[in-house]
């Protein structure tokens, strides 16, 4: 009997209790209800999302309510860093070493008779300087003498250009006397013009590798032309041979009067606004946008726009939008690169010029970054028309316009790694390590894609970490690692002495100048330089086909200088 009188006694327990239970469990789930109101939707992984909202600025003082629902709100002032936006960390104990030794005879003692090297170039501006530069090495190696190269007229730049119309050609050819003997125009053979045979070596050819194909040719027929002349030289070469190059690139190239005088006007106007300002090369054209495959949420008619554009080139393989921006393949929008300058500590009164073509989206895409940065200019609104006149039916000459204002900016950033960014990143470690900005996109995604979840504070502190080796400063990247172009090392010297002395004095514990702070670069020479891109650019001469003159819109340099590819197949598809 003590069993069911147990079992009754519980029975009448848990009936008392239940009212307890229900009122429980439904308060339990009234505020799961609300929570699940008030909670921000989740991210939407499908790649056709709409355009997101733009970021908010702030004069920088939270107020009342505004500021408790609104946790991302972008400040005007740039902050205070312990670091000098303007300059690199160390720059004064580097400099340029790119004089000739003694050991590298002259090119008198050298060069054979009966023996000359033509160039054809190919792409735009700055890839074909590239070429430029590498068949001096090439002319050199081979005892040759260089004929004044011919620039790229044929392809879709519809470029009627000579190199005397770009480049002083005169400067050219007696600054590198001693290195290579240089002549304007081919000699005749007996009152006739001589017969020539006409190659193209494959991309980062060695010096035995010009031994072994073009020296035998050479020698039977005592002139070539090596075509499609662009990254046709190895990275890898003799100290000697590599600070050629660097006489070349960064001493003998210099551009003609009308071009220098017109660029310099340009920079003098900039430095008549502002002591300071930042040259941005925003490569935000349709092109690019959709060579790359990316997405940038403008729905149906971006999808159907940019896939319009992208069936001009056959060979491309269908891609995941997503996964090109998760692995840093994308450009960043206009607002992007604005929100990476503001964490990085530049205010909206820096001026910034803006060196680009016609942009997706037009002013709508524009706005942020003007929002941003309203002292916001290109060439066409610091020039008038009549002074661009002589250089806008010369895509070129636009191009070299804008090279001289980013090439003479207290900043440079880039938002690719093509051609004009990689020469511009040389020349200006070569010349005192000016900040160049590479924005790590890899990394940057992923906080764009989470900033409407964090205060502006967090966001900042993250850019700067993951924009540490991505600035352009000394010893960010290994010696030969990468583009020779884009890391001149061999050309780079260290000042030991004054560092080693700099470093002996002391001082207080925190306070030095190289103590690296929560906010403050630090050297990273492992990052990713993109030295053997898995996909490349449309920019390349070889990837052009298809591409449309329209793209050179009221005479505006669309500048199509890029990553070169390295893969043949691809090479001889789009190039034949």
């Amino acid at each position: 009997m003590a069993l069911p009188r147990r079992r009754h006694h519980w029975y009448h327990r848990l009936r008392r209790l239940s009212p307890v239970i229900f009122a429980f469990s439904g308060a339990l789930l009234l505020l799961f209800s609300l929570l699940s109101f008030f909670a921000p939707p989740p991210i939407e992984p499908d790649h056709r999302r709409a355009r997101p909202q733009h970021s908010k600025i702030s004069d920088g003082v939270d107020n009342g309510a505004a500021a408790a629902t609104v946790s991302f709100r972008v400040p005007k002032s740039g902050g205070k860093l312990q670091r000098n936006i303007w300059s690199s960390r160390n720059a004064e104990f580097y400099y340029r070493c790119s004089n000739a030794s003694t050991k590298f005879a002259r090119a008198a003692a050298i060069t054979q008779p009966n023996r000359y090297l033509m160039i054809a170039t190919s792409g735009g501006l700055n890839q074909q300087r590239t070429g430029i530069t590498d068949s001096v090495v090439a002319a050199r190696i081979l005892n040759a003498t260089l004929v004044v190269p011919k620039l790229d007229q044929k392809s879709f730049w519809k470029d009627s250009s000579d190199f005397s119309d770009i480049f002083d050609v005169g400067w050219f050819i007696s600054s590198l006397a001693n290195d290579v003997k240089i002549i304007k125009q081919l000699p005749k053979k007996g009152g006739k013009p001589w017969g020539f045979r006409s190659m193209r070596v494959p991309r980062k050819c060695s010096e035995r590798c010009y031994h072994n194909r073009v020296l035998p040719v050479l020698l039977k027929r005592h002139v070539v032309q090596l075509s499609k002349f662009d990254y046709r030289l190895s990275n890898r070469l003799d100290t000697g041979l590599q600070k050629l190059r660097c006489r070349v690139n960064y001493h003998a190239l210099k551009f003609t009067s009308p071009i220098s005088k017109m660029g310099d006007k340009l920079v003098h106007r900039m430095r008549m606004r502002s002591k300071n300002f930042i040259a941005l090369h925003l490569r935000f054209e349709p092109d690019m946008l959709a060579f790359s495959g990316c997405y940038y949420g403008g729905g149906e008619k971006e999808i159907k726009e940019l896939g319009a554009i992208r069936k001009r080139w056959k060979t491309l393989h269908i891609t995941n939008p997503d996964r090109a921006r998760r692995q840093g393949k994308c450009p960043l929008t206009p607002e992007e690169i604005g929100l990476m300058l503001r964490a990085l500590g530049y205010g909206s009164d820096v001026h910034i010029y803006v060196a680009s073509g016609e942009i997706y989206g037009g002013e709508e895409t524009l706005a942020p970054l003007k929002a941003l940065f309203p002292n916001f200019y290109t060439k066409e609104t610091l020039a008038s028309k009549k002074e661009l006149d002589p250089f806008s039916s010369f895509s070129s000459r636009m191009a070299a316009l804008d090279f001289i204002v980013c090439d003479e900016s207290d900043v440079f950033v880039t938002n690719n790694n093509g051609n004009m960014a990689k020469i511009l990143a040389g020349r200006r470690r070569y010349f005192g390590h000016k900040p160049t900005i590479r924005p790590n996109a890899k990394k940057l995604h992923r906080l764009f894609s989470a900033k409407n979840n964090m205060t502006w504070e967090a966001f900042a502190s993250k850019v700067r970490s993951y924009q540490r080796g991505f600035m352009g400063e000394p010893m960010e990247v290994r010696p030969g690692r990468g583009e020779f172009h884009e890391n001149p090392s061999s050309c780079i010297c260290e000042d030991s002495e004054a560092k080693a002395k700099r470093d002996s004095r002391p001082r207080k514990l925190g306070k030095g100048k190289d103590t690296p702070t929560k906010d403050e670069d630090v050297v990273v020479d492992d990052q990713d330089i993109n030295e053997d891109p898995e996909w490349s650019d449309p920019d390349d001469e070889d990837n052009r086909d298809g591409l449309q003159e329209n793209n050179l819109l009221n005479g505006t340099l669309l500048d199509y200088d890029a990553v070169t590819s390295d893969e043949p197949e691809l090479e001889d598809m789009l190039s034949d």
